[in-house]
């Protein structure tokens, strides 16, 4: 048994069964992912996939049990060789955080040069996306943390640990009616509405407070992140619904913002972990420039924990 027909065998799944798909990402050729998939079900002696001639078609009852100590042992051996570069130079190495485009533009820049005057050679990576798609990313091996809002928690096989709370502003022109005062939900509801997309977990919480009023929000256009809605603004389409971390009055100069934390339910803004994972010295140093409540004692619990975390803000 090799960790690399472990690996096909893990890749394959998670490329729905598609070995083309499988054999590219791991860039050998489908014969080849086949055929030690083939060996390896020889040597278990069970078969861990149903195939229609040469597809594969459906994970076995046995198969769905061989592929979840395959990932263990792969995630095993992810840990031993980060182990290994931790004692071998600690100062050196990659560090990837995926993240939406809020949380990369407005919360991480100063947790980001920050560890970057303290890890010079080390090489920082941000990935943008929303909250599924970086789940996903952490999950898969391509980043060692997500930053999100709520999303996180959706995913049993991540640790979420709560990093602030944040809530809401209304951004209009400058003069726009809603200035006057006081901001109310029927007094939104009057307007056209430009907020985040659907994708984004909070959205969800602007959408159950018109609702619990009876009212039905006018939402006219939707974006992946707070600069767009703003630019939307500017272009008169209509008054935006942004994280109140998003607006700043020096950059911001032709908008105003209202605060509406009286309006929405606040949001908590969580770091996300893939349970068991590894993390390299620096990696817990940059969650504490980022996230002071985070101790490294507390993140190291909480990441080989079974249930997970409990502490909340």
């Amino acid at each position: 048994m090799k960790l690399q027909q472990l690996r096909y065998l893990s890749e394959v799944a998670r490329r729905n069964l598609n070995v083309s798909e499988a054999a590219e990402a791991l860039h050998t050729s489908q014969p080849g992912v086949s055929k030690q998939i083939r060996a390896l079900e020889d040597e278990l002696g069970v078969q861990v996939f149903v195939r229609h001639g040469k597809r594969l078609v459906e994970i076995t009852e046995p198969g769905k049990a061989v592929i979840a100590i395959a990932e263990r042992i792969l995630a095993e051996a992810h840990n031993l060789r980060r182990a290994g570069e931790e004692f071998a130079n600690e100062k050196l190495g990659t560090l990837t955080i995926a993240t939406t485009h809020t949380q990369a533009r407005y919360s991480l820049p100063k947790a980001v040069a920050a560890f970057k005057r303290r890890y010079p050679k080390v090489q920082l990576v941000i990935h943008q996306g929303n909250p599924t798609q970086i789940c996903e990313q952490v999950l898969a091996g391509d980043a060692d943390m997500c930053v999100a809002t709520e999303a996180i928690a959706l995913y049993p096989d991540l640790i979420s640990m709560p990093v602030y709370q944040w809530n809401r502003c209304v951004v209009v022109p400058a003069k726009h009616p809603l200035l006057k005062g006081p901001l109310t939900l029927e007094g939104l509801s009057q307007h056209p509405i430009v907020t985040y997309d659907f994708a984004f977990a909070n959205r969800s919480l602007v959408q159950k407070a018109f609702e619990t009023h009876g009212l039905q929000p006018n939402v006219v256009l939707t974006a992946l992140d707070a600069d767009v809605i703003k630019t939307y603004v500017e272009l008169g389409l209509g008054v935006g619904i942004l994280a109140k971390m998003a607006f700043d009055p020096k950059r911001d100069r032709s908008l105003r913002a209202i605060d509406a934390s009286h309006l929405f339910e606040s949001s908590t803004t969580r770091l996300g972990i893939k349970r068991g994972a590894y993390l390299r010295r620096y990696a817990y140093d940059f969650i504490e420039l980022f996230a002071p409540n985070l101790s490294r004692e507390l993140v190291e619990q909480t990441v080989m924990s079974r249930e997970g975390s409990t502490y909340e803000l």
